[in-house]
Parts: structure tokens; C-alpha cells; sequence
């Protein structure tokens, strides 16, 4: 009996040592960072949203939004977009926005949605098309697009590549507008590229 007590003395006495031992820490993971996306996968994003405030919504134009504070951005993504989507039923026309990260103002990480504003249909050059036209990803049209402006890129390293999507009168389909430099308004030079086959179309100078 004695032997016994002594055995389970010196069990009870591991079991309370190992319950008071202060379990180790554990480290901290570090905030993963956000990865700039391509112009495809956020107007996907922004897209379920358009669909849930019109079933009929169709994309009318995507552009790139430069953020100062996610610098080397890869060429053919971006930290933000911004897309305009119009639904005929309703006659109204919504713009949506996707960002990697919050910003001051109106810029909010993820998808946000703007207010409705109207819509009477097409004006000018640019006409609404279907989400399913967009096959060909913005990385991929850039690297078509380089190989059009080899020579221009050399002479002007650095500058910032900026994305147009949208549907003009003069080609068949929508078409990748890569821009070199923040917007088509102070670029001068940028190529069109075909969204749904990825071929070249257009130099512009």
C-alpha cells in the first residue's frame, strides 16, 4: 500500500507541474500584404456587385485608379480600378470601385458602389457591352502591347501603365487601351488591344 501512495503521489505531483507550466508563446503572424490585382479579376469583383443592383447590367468602361501609396506596382495590374456598369431597364448607370487598400475620400477597400445616376443609352463613340466579352486579361494585353512599343518604352523608362477598357465604333469588340502615363490626357502614346482575341489594333500617337 505504501509503494502504491508513493506511486500515485508522484503522478499527481507531474500532472500539477505540467498544468502550471506557462505554455509557450505563440508568434505573431505578420498582416499579409495586399497584392495589386488585374483589371479582369477586380471588374469581376465589381461585376457580382452590378448584377445584384441590376440583373441586366452591362460594362460600359474600366479604368485604372493610381495610388501613390502602393508604389512598383506590376505592369498589367493595379491597386485600384474603377468601373462604370449601365443597366437598360432601369435607365440608370452606376460606377463602382475595387482597392486593395482604404483611402481617403470615396475610396474604400474592396468593392463600393456609388450612387445611381441616369442613363438614356449610348452617346457619342462609346456603347455598353457584355461582361463575357472580356476575355483576355490586362497583363496579357500588355505584353502585346509592349511588343508594339519596344522603342517607346526604352526612351521613356518609369513611366506609370495605365488601362482603359471600352467599346469605341471603330473596332468590333472592346478593346484594352494601354496607356503609358497616368491617363489618356496626358500620354502620348498608347495601343489598343482587342479584349476578347488579345491581338494588336492600333498605335496611337
Amino acid at each position: 500500500m505504501r509503494k502504491l501512495s508513493f506511486l500515485l503521489s508522484g503522478t499527481l505531483a507531474l500532472l500539477l507541474t505540467g498544468c502550471s507550466e506557462t505554455p509557450a508563446p505563440t508568434a505573431k503572424k505578420a498582416p499579409e500584404k495586399p497584392e495589386p490585382i488585374t483589371g479582369q479579376s477586380a471588374l469581376f469583383k465589381m461585376y457580382g456587385s452590378a448584377r445584384l443592383w441590376a440583373p441586366d447590367a452591362q460594362v460600359l468602361k474600366l479604368n485604372t485608379i493610381l495610388l501613390s501609396d502602393v508604389p512598383d506596382v506590376p505592369r498589367g495590374k493595379a491597386a485600384a480600378w474603377q468601373a462604370v456598369f449601365v443597366s437598360p431597364s432601369r435607365s440608370q448607370s452606376r460606377t463602382y470601385t475595387y482597392s486593395i487598400v482604404e483611402e481617403q475620400g470615396n475610396l474604400h477597400k474592396g468593392t463600393f458602389g456609388q450612387q445611381e445616376e441616369a442613363w438614356s443609352g449610348p452617346h457619342g463613340d462609346n456603347a455598353p457591352f457584355l461582361m463575357a466579352a472580356v476575355k483576355v486579361d490586362t497583363d496579357a494585353a500588355y505584353e502585346t502591347a509592349l511588343k508594339e512599343g519596344t522603342d517607346y518604352d526604352k526612351k521613356n523608362p518609369g513611366k506609370p501603365i495605365t488601362f482603359l477598357l471600352e467599346k469605341i465604333a471603330k473596332f468590333p469588340d472592346p478593346v484594352w487601351r494601354v496607356i503609358w502615363g497616368e491617363s489618356v490626357g496626358t500620354s502620348n502614346f498608347s495601343v489598343y488591344v482587342d479584349s476578347s482575341t488579345g491581338m494588336y489594333q492600333e498605335k496611337m500617337h
